[in-house]
């Protein structure tokens, strides 16, 4: 039972707030030298050393350097000013605005962080400004931020790829469409409740100094470059002209030529957006060295074997085990990051779910979309977090928290759609 009291005074750590990679390490090295001496970690500097030498995880630090230079180019400001006065005259344009905007984001820089800032700072003063419904302002900000989890190129794709031993290009491609069906859900769910509701988002007043004509055409300068880079990224790695990595790395390139084109390329900010990536993915990789350790010493100390003993003989079988997984991981969510589940929990699953002979491309788009749910879910999701340090004082927690409410019932049923229908998804 060591292994399984070391797992929950792991999650006890976490919750306390203590640093993930030092938890995990640090509990790691305290139970299996405990358990089984210092010989445990004679093998974790060639793990290590394979993981360093991953190539699929070299699409990381790639990845979060192309998003983070596109954050730094006023993207997001171009396009919530265009899409803005495209459907501004909609009840509920400005709203629909943001999640389409939310979604290329996504598509283009997969920073949820940066995505819901960028947001926040913009689009809700707005939104505050025509009338809008806090709540419904604050929910919609919340959830289009977090798109860039499910949309490729995600950077949790590539780490459930590398956990599952699934190929990130088939990761990527069968994540597209639960991906736009998500975003169609959000825009549907805004206009039913505007139409009920006329008066939580009120439509913009015509701007008569620009013809429709125009509008669009502004609509479409600002969007073209960042989903042409989108479709360059992607369809390489769909047609097979390049691997994640080599077009993660086409993706920081061209990132680069956008910020020259919307002449925001400068040394400073090519310096600060390298700092910033080395940041994001030391972290990253700090907690997958602690979640070695924590998984060598879990596996020796039998952990494991009874986990996959007690997930075996579930009622239900197959479904009895999905059914718990996807709870679990939800539950999980509202107290711990994705990156820990990943990395922690997601090994356990796994050869349980081989065992039962689960679909593990289908797996990893239900945990994909699963995980999801833990940057909305209260009292601990970041995007809650990101929000309201950049939101106005009129703006309270409690409006955040009603706000995402709809939109994490709508991840759920969209979840168990893929669930239940997967060959609607192109997935069975």
């Amino acid at each position: 039972m060591i292994g399984i009291i070391m797992f929950f005074v792991a999650l006890a750590m976490l919750m306390l707030g203590f640093p993930v990679a030092f938890t995990f390490g640090g509990i790691a090295l305290i139970f299996g030298v405990f358990a089984e001496g210092f010989d445990m970690f004679a093998f974790m500097p060639f793990r290590i050393q394979s993981y360093m030498e991953n190539t699929t995880m070299m699409a990381v630090p790639l990845f979060v350097f192309m998003g983070i230079v596109l954050q730094k180019t006023q993207l997001a400001e171009q396009l919530l000013e265009a899409m803005g006065k495209l459907f501004g005259r909609v009840r509920g344009g400005l709203a629909i605005s943001t999640i389409l905007v939310g979604a290329l984001l996504a598509a283009s820089t997969g920073v949820v962080g940066a995505s819901v800032v960028a947001m926040g700072l913009i689009s809700l003063p707005v939104m505050l400004k025509y009338k809008y419904n806090k709540s419904l302002a604050c929910g919609t900000i919340c959830a289009s931020g977090t798109l860039g989890q499910i949309i490729p190129p995600s950077i949790i794709l590539i780490i459930l790829g590398d956990v599952l031993g699934i190929p990130v290009g088939d990761l990527f491609h069968s994540a597209m469409l639960p991906g736009l069906v998500l975003i169609g859900c959000y825009i549907v769910y805004i206009l039913i409740l505007t139409f009920l509701k006329p008066d939580m988002a009120p439509a913009m007043a015509e701007d008569d100094g620009e013809t429709r004509a125009q509008q669009i055409i502004s609509a479409l300068k600002a969007i073209i470059p960042p989903l042409a880079l989108v479709l360059v990224v992607l369809g390489s790695i769909f047609t097979g002209v390049a691997t994640p990595t080599e077009s993660s790395a086409l993706g920081g390139m061209g990132a680069i030529v956008l910020a020259l084109l919307y002449r925001q390329f400068t040394w400073k900010m090519l310096y600060d957006s390298s700092l910033e990536t080395v940041k994001v993915t030391a972290m990253v990789f700090a907690i997958l060295m602690g979640a070695t350790a924590f998984s060598m010493a879990f596996s020796y100390t039998g952990g494991d074997q009874i986990v996959e003993e007690v997930l075996l003989n579930l009622p239900g079988e197959k479904w009895g085990f999905i059914i718990l997984a996807m709870v679990s991981i939800m539950i999980l969510g509202f107290f711990i990051d994705f990156v820990e589940i990943a990395f922690i929990i997601v090994p356990i699953l796994a050869p349980v779910a081989e065992a039962l002979g689960i679909n593990m491309l289908w797996f990893a788009i239900l945990i994909a979309m699963n995980l999801q749910t833990s940057f909305l879910t209260p009292p601990f999701g970041f995007s809650l977090f990101y929000l309201k340090g950049v939101a106005p004082s009129s703006i309270r927690t409690m409006d955040i928290y009603r706000g995402v409410i709809p939109f994490i019932l709508i991840q759920v049923l969209v979840l168990a759609s893929i669930m239940i229908f997967p060959e609607w998804y192109g997935i069975a």
